[in-house]
Formats: structure tokens, sequence, C-alpha cells
């Protein structure tokens, strides 16, 4: 099944009804249609740990079905569920408290023999590493922005702040993402 954007996905006000009078078949539809996103965003913000990622998607949809009377329609039923997502990835990393933990574990498990692909690979790493390393704050604003290409005003509504903070978060996000990456670059960012 291809991946659909969920700005882009068009939701009927028919499946989202019948969601909300129990309907499980119009449920697994909305489940087929925004599963591969919310697994998309969790296992970015998780840097690549699938596990963790596989129970923020069970997280969000079953607080999805416990939850659709809430949705009220006042923003798109992306946004909205945008933000089951952002809340389900911040509440698991309080708890848990992943990003130090599962940077050096990544580092050690993605090491190939070859020179170029263990180069590619350590770049990657490096890129990874230095998003896991953003406060939750300025990496949810990168990771919307840059992996789920959200505007502004999208990421506005999802994180409940203004265009100008999430303007900021990325400014700032930015400024950390050059300092720690500008000896893997091999420049002066």
């Amino acid at each position: 099944m291809p991946v659909v954007n969920l700005s882009a996905g068009q939701l009927s006000r028919e499946i989202l009804e019948s969601c909300r009078s129990g309907d499980r078949e119009a449920f697994r539809v909305l489940y087929e249609l925004y599963k591969d996103r919310v697994y998309s965003i969790a296992l970015y913000f998780f840097h690549g740990d699938r596990a963790l990622a596989s129970d923020v998607t069970q997280q969000v949809f079953l607080k999805l079905l416990t939850s659709i009377h809430q949705f009220r329609g006042d923003a798109d039923f992306s946004t909205w569920l945008y933000r089951l997502v952002v809340n389900a990835c911040l509440d698991m990393a309080r708890n848990r408290k992943l990003a130090a933990e599962r940077s050096g574990a990544e580092d050690a498990a993605s090491a190939r023999p070859q020179e170029e692909d263990y180069a590619r690979a350590q770049m990657a790493n490096s890129v990874r590493d230095a998003v896991s390393a953003l406060p939750a704050k300025f990496r949810i604003a990168v990771l919307l922005r840059y992996f789920e290409d959200l505007s502004y005003e999208e990421m506005a509504k999802a994180l409940h702040c203004s265009m100008g903070t999430v303007a900021s978060r990325l400014s700032r996000g930015h400024k950390m993402l050059a300092e720690r990456l500008k000896n893997v670059m091999g420049t002066k960012v």
C-alpha cells in the first residue's frame, strides 16, 4: 500500500461519522489510510527504533478509537491526528528518556565493512544523532517540516503554537544541527 501523506489525505465525513458510531470497518479504513504516516513519524522521532514506533502507532490508534468523538472538525482531521502523534511521541520520550541510550546502539549496529558504505552509514548516523540530540520541541518541528513536509501553518496547528514560534523553533533547531554537524561536514557551517 502506498504511503499516504496525512495533509493530502481526503477523508470523507461519512467515514468519520461511521467511526464515531463504532463501525469497525470504517475504523479499519481509517487505520489503513494513516498507519504508515503515524509509524513513520514515530520511527524518525525515536531514531529508527521500530519497537517504539510500533508502540506509539498502537497508542495513537487506541487513543483515536476511544476519542474520535472529540474530533469536532474545526481543523483538518490530519492536523488533529498529527497532534495525537506528537503527544504520544513526547509522552513516550518523557517516560522512557531514550535519546542517550539509543544513539550508541545505533552507531554500533549500522557499521559496514565496505569503506564507502561505512562512510555513508556514518554520515547518516551523524545526522540522525544530531537530530535525535535536539530537545524534543525542536526535534518534532524539524521532523514535521522536513520529513512530513508540513507548512508552517500546518505545523502551528499541530503543535498548538503560533507560526512565529514554529519559525523560531526551526531556526534554533537549524543552528543546533549546524553546530553539531560542522565537524562531520568538514567545513564551517
